[in-house]
């Protein structure tokens, strides 16, 4: 699906150096979409023409490369991808720094990224953000006790729940000019997948690709890419 006039839509892709980012960079650069694919640490650049790729930590402010590489073009989606986790401890072995990195990256990143190119996002006609979350930051899903058997570590759980509710502040705020949506890869089989994972990060990628390509208005709104009928605000929030 092209934008207005067959305009190529634009995408900015956050951790896009591997596994699901890197994967959704290249579906969406195989579809009518031109991509700016950040990473971490600079590297080689490869890939379709369609990709540009440049260095931005979402731990820093928003660089002039990316910036620079955006321009004046209308930002179609926004995918804040880019995570980090943290094995998980007891609390007498939890420090408490670890959570606070957490949050760095998982909340205030896509948040850093939001503010810097919300005029360029407001300039397309139907975008989005989306913040690739966990249902392991659902407080109601957490307190049922659904992933009491899980190791998972406090500064993950924490960061991931409010990420979440990162998305409904955005949401609320840019009601009827962004929409706002928490993803729920599923379980991948990348570095940071569990034990028994079983979704390619290439799979996930086409449905997130699908997901883009959605009219569906509602904002904000959470969902799963692993097929699950159990989407809803229930499991993230």
């Amino acid at each position: 699906m092209s934008g207005a006039g067959g305009r190529r839509r634009l995408a900015v892709v956050t951790g896009a150096g591997r596994g699901l980012g890197a994967a959704l960079v290249d579906r969406l650069a195989a579809g009518n979409w031109d991509v700016i694919a950040c990473v971490r640490t600079p590297r080689v650049p490869a890939g379709p023409d369609r990709v540009v790729t440049v260095v931005q930590d979402v731990r820093d402010p928003v660089g002039a490369a990316l910036l620079a590489a955006v321009g004046e073009r209308p930002v179609d989606a926004l995918v804040n991808n880019a995570g980090v986790g943290a094995p998980g401890r007891p609390l007498a072995e939890c420090d408490p720094q670890s959570i606070l990195h957490a949050v760095d990256v998982n909340v205030a990143g896509p948040l850093r990224l939001t503010q810097a190119l919300l005029p360029r996002l407001t300039a397309a006609p139907a975008p989005i953000v989306v913040n690739v979350t966990s249902r392991l930051g659902s407080l109601s899903a957490q307190a049922a006790g659904e992933f009491a058997g899980r190791s998972t570590s406090y500064a993950y759980r924490i960061s991931k729940a409010a990420q979440n509710m990162l998305t409904i502040a955005l949401a609320q705020e840019l009601a009827g000019r962004v929409r706002c949506w928490a993803v729920h890869p599923g379980s991948l089989t990348t570095a940071m997948g569990v034990a028994g994972a079983a979704t390619s990060p290439e799979r996930a990628a086409d449905r997130l690709a699908e997901l883009l390509d959605s009219a569906d208005p509602a904002s904000p709104r959470y969902l799963s890419l692993d097929g699950s009928e159990r989407d809803g605000p229930e499991l993230a929030w």
